[in-house]
């Protein structure tokens, strides 16, 4: 035996493994180069317009003098300040407040009853389904128009219905059952419910629609009333995905403007922080403390939706373990 012939032979492994790695790379690359368009939009749209407020909140930015703001300015607290000394400040965040939940809870509320009412078959339901979608698809300027003439104090077909007429959207307070009660506040919460609901409809409808019906049949035969199979049958199915629109709806809602800026421009003691921003940037001018509002909104919602994922959507992942 020669001594050439007594030599092992390595073996050969590199080659496989540097391939493996060339399409790992190839396939990051590839990945990168899909998400790559998706990250430029989310930087251009939401990022730099986010710091870009972020920094004018902490100057002293007018109109007069924007050109003059950059990002190596004199940065200061002074229109945090003066945002929240200022008179009315907190009387509209009270107002954002109370008209995000009662608007969240009342479109909620009437979307799952109108699903539960048109889950079953009957004649003419797809019909009555996409009537539901009306005011959900209709332009905002033609309902807040449609709203404000039937409410119209002087021709109204609202105030006909009543022995005095009541000025829903330019009243502040008014009577009733002994209690003063804010009317105008009451009216545009009344608007964003009737609004809103089928966003809420179509999303418990399309869960009622997934529903076993076994479920429900073996409940109907051990004999349980309509009160027991939604309570014990219906609604522990239903609870997530409520959840997840009451984040929705509060998150839309809380920074709502349009709605409530053409039913009232604000007035009537319907002044929310969105309309507020809006008018310390067009009446005063003062675009730092405008940004600054749009800041305080900002923490108000994070610390929100901090709130929802810690005791929401940290309980869903542990069901699913």
């Amino acid at each position: 035996m020669t001594a050439t012939a007594s030599k092992p032979q390595a073996p050969q492994h590199r080659k496989p493994a540097r391939r493996g790695r060339t399409l790992r790379e190839q396939e990051g690359r590839a990945g990168l180069a899909l998400i790559s368009p998706t990250l430029i939009i989310t930087l251009v749209v939401v990022v730099l317009p986010l710091l870009w407020a972020i920094m004018l909140a902490f100057q002293d930015a007018r109109l007069i003098n924007i050109r003059r703001v950059g990002v190596f300015g004199h940065y200061t607290l002074e229109n945090f300040t003066y945002v929240m000394s200022e008179p009315g400040f907190w009387s509209s965040l009270v107002n954002t407040l109370v008209y995000t939940v009662a608007g969240t809870v009342l479109s909620i509320v009437i979307g799952l009853v109108t699903a539960l009412a048109l889950r079953d078959r009957f004649r003419g339901r797809t019909l009555v389904r996409a009537s539901i979608l009306i005011p959900y698809v209709a332009p905002v300027v033609a309902v807040a128009f449609l709203w404000e003439t039937m409410l119209n104090p002087q021709y109204g077909i609202v105030n006909t219905w009543l022995s005095e007429p009541i000025a829903f959207l330019t009243q502040a307070r008014g009577e009733f059952l002994g209690l003063q009660v804010p009317v105008a506040l009451l009216t545009v919460i009344a608007f964003e419910a009737w609004r809103y609901f089928p966003f809420a409809f179509l999303f418990i409808l399309a869960r009622l629609q997934a529903l076993p019906a076994e479920l429900d049949e073996a409940a109907v035969v051990d004999g349980a009333t309509p009160t027991q199979r939604f309570r014990y049958v219906i609604m522990p199915q239903l609870w997530r995905i409520i959840a997840l629109l009451s984040v929705l709806r509060f998150v839309f809602t809380f920074t709502k403007f349009d709605d409530v800026y053409l039913l009232t421009g604000g007035g009537a003691g319907t002044e929310v922080v969105s309309v507020r921003v809006y008018n310390f940037l067009t009446s005063r001018d003062d675009i730092g403390a405008s940004a600054a509002q749009a800041i305080v909104l900002a923490v108000f919602l994070v610390v929100f939706l901090v709130v929802y994922l810690r005791f929401f959507a940290g309980g869903e992942r542990d069901d699913q373990r």
